[in-house]
């Protein structure tokens, strides 16, 4: 198998017009530092918050991202660059500053997820990586924490690999999905990578395979007496369940336990409690019920109320595409613009429907009994009071200053979703206050005013 992207080649998984801006700003001479913010212009479909992920895969690209002399000869042989300007890249290497919302925090619309501050060709340059690999995980995580929220306390792993676009989406919502709250993953490598807890079960051709389905019971509990759950659904599900009965008993009798059967099928609400019907009379309380085939949180929030017995959710196609919402519909814009004595020159965007705001900004969370109340969108060192900064930095000059851990990103995660009003853990959306502060309201004014007059922005 072709790993198509790999730290040597990295450097060209970029749009064509990053270079040859690139390319303009180096033949001008402009070295100049800017600041760029990536944030979410509008909150998806049916989505009332979102988790930041994927600043892991932005620490490791900056840090690492190099021209290797493959993809140096390639752009030669396109013709459109200078050899000085191939020269440069064979010397490139990031060396601005990264600062960012920690990787599992809660986000809304219009706030800077992270901000570039670079010399200009390198701040352009990294915008296209940073996108992809924040939108994609933004979105799975966000996905995730929903359906660990409709699962009420009861598990939920990934079961998407067969169905994500591709293997390095595979690998990503493992890593998202764990990260916002799900138990593990059916993807092994992922687990072996990240550390991930690993589940599975059997599949239906196993039971086909042999002469009988107490066959394929009793031999997959043989072979697997410690790890044994057994799909019951390719026949008849609830005689399924009582030739699971007598592959439990078998088990108790050799010391072994019988750790659950799967529901892939049909009503599973009526199903779930039938089972749990036969589970329960054989005295096997102990036998848990997962449940699969295309659920999303909404089919899980409707089976928790319907009173389905049901202690774990498979979840595939809808946590590794997010089908109801498959985009968040991520930004990267210039904010501001140093010039050559240190002055800056907030900078702005007056597009229809796609304005942006000025300067270096700082995220400001109001909690109010302990319950997220509501943000401040302010400049970067504007004082909002009783207000926690939400953006800090994680790279300087280049430099990674740290990381964090998948387990901590966990508990981050809980411990915003613990903190989030009621109203937006519902499936249904529900807006959250986001704020701008006096100093970001008068700046954008200014600004606006002065482009509108065909006024030169002044430094500052």
């Amino acid at each position: 198998m072709h790993n198509f992207v790999t730290r040597e080649n990295m450097a060209l998984l970029t749009d064509l017009y990053q270079l040859t801006m690139c390319a303009a700003y180096f033949e001008d001479g402009r070295d100049e530092q800017a600041s760029f913010e990536l944030f979410v212009r509008n909150m998806p479909p049916h989505r009332s918050y979102l988790i930041a992920a994927g600043l892991e895969s932005a620490l490791d690209y900056l840090e690492n991202v190099r021209f290797s002399p493959e993809a140096l000869k390639y752009l030669q042989e396109q013709k459109q660059f200078s050899a000085a300007f191939l020269d440069y890249l064979a010397n490139f290497k990031f060396t601005g500053d990264l600062y960012a919302v920690p990787e599992g925090t809660i986000v809304f619309p219009n706030e800077p997820l992270l901000r570039v501050t670079a010399p200009i060709v390198q701040a352009q340059f990294v915008e296209t990586y940073l996108l992809n690999a924040l939108n994609f995980q933004t979105l799975v995580a966000s996905k995730a924490a929903r359906i660990v929220l409709a699962a009420q306390g009861r598990s939920a792993v990934d079961f998407s690999l067969r169905r994500t676009h591709g293997t390095d989406a595979g690998m990503k919502v493992a890593r998202a999905s764990y990260l916002a709250g799900c138990s593990g993953t059916s993807n092994v490598l992922a687990g072996m990578t990240y550390g991930i807890p690993i589940y599975g079960t059997i599949a239906h051709s196993y039971v086909m395979f042999h002469d009988s389905e107490q066959e394929a019971f009793e031999t997959y509990a043989r072979i697997f007496p410690n790890n044994c759950v057994l799909l019951i659904d390719t026949y008849d599900t609830v005689e399924g369940a009582r030739k699971a009965v007598k592959v439990a008993k078998d088990l108790e009798r050799k010391g072994s336990r019988l750790l659950g059967v799967r529901l892939d099928s049909g009503d599973l609400s009526t199903l779930s409690k039938e089972v749990r019907h036969v589970l329960d009379s054989s005295g096997l309380t102990y036998v848990k019920i997962l449940a699969s085939g295309d659920l999303d949180e909404y089919k899980i929030e409707r089976l928790l109320k319907s009173g389905a017995q049901i202690d774990m959710f498979g979840v595939g196609t809808a946590m590794g595409t997010s089908p109801d919402a498959p985009v968040v519909n991520v930004n990267y814009k210039i904010v501001e613009v140093m010039g050559k004595e240190g002055e800056h020159r907030p900078v702005m965007k007056l597009s229809a429907e796609k304005k942006t705001l000025p300067g270096p900004k700082q995220i400001n969370r109001v909690l109010e009994q302990g319950v997220y109340a509501y943000d401040v969108l302010s400049l970067e060192d504007e004082p909002i009071e009783d207000a926690s900064p939400l953006i800090q930095k994680f790279v300087s000059n280049g430099k990674v200053l740290k990381r964090t851990s998948l387990g901590e990103l966990r508990e981050r995660v809980t411990a915003n979703l613990e903190h989030l009003p009621e109203r937006l853990k519902e499936l249904s959306p529900a807006e959250y206050p986001v704020k701008l502060s006096s100093g970001l309201v008068e700046l954008s004014e200014s600004i606006s005013k002065q482009i509108l007059k065909g006024d030169d922005v002044s430094f500052k």
